[in-house]
């Protein structure tokens, strides 16, 4: 199970990175405009807003990373719970305030690897 977790983590982790890129760098690129489906001039006029949304995503990358490589195996459990429920929590409100969708895409697959690392800890003890 700790290999199924790890590439569901790496997944979360690539996921986030993607939306770094596309938040930070393809906003108002033709990409960027026709995943996020809006204009040309109201990418511009949230550019700024993107930017800093595509920060956070890094900061949230960058958690489950090290979450993924702690040596310390309680840390490890610690910061995976902590940053996965973090990723779930933004989905949530994305999905409450933006759009449905983002919940499928950003929460849900966070919430799996919650299960799995619940599960597993439970049959541990």
């Amino acid at each position: 199970m700790n290999t199924l977790i790890l590439i569901l983590m790496l997944g979360v982790s690539a996921l986030h990175l993607s939306f770094l890129i596309l938040e930070m760098f393809y906003w108002t690129k033709p990409i960027g405009l026709k995943i996020f489906r809006q204009s040309l001039q109201k990418a511009e006029a949230s550019k700024a807003l993107a930017a800093n949304q595509g920060l956070y995503n890094g900061f949230l990358v960058a958690g489950l990373i090290w979450a993924i490589t702690e040596s310390d195996a309680l840390l490890a459990y610690k910061l995976k719970i902590f940053f996965l429920s973090c990723v779930v929590l933004a989905g949530c409100f994305g999905a409450l305030s933006v759009s449905r969708k983002i919940f499928w895409v950003q929460a849900f697959p966070a919430i799996w690897v919650l299960f799995l690392i619940t599960i597993q800890k439970l049959m541990a003890l």
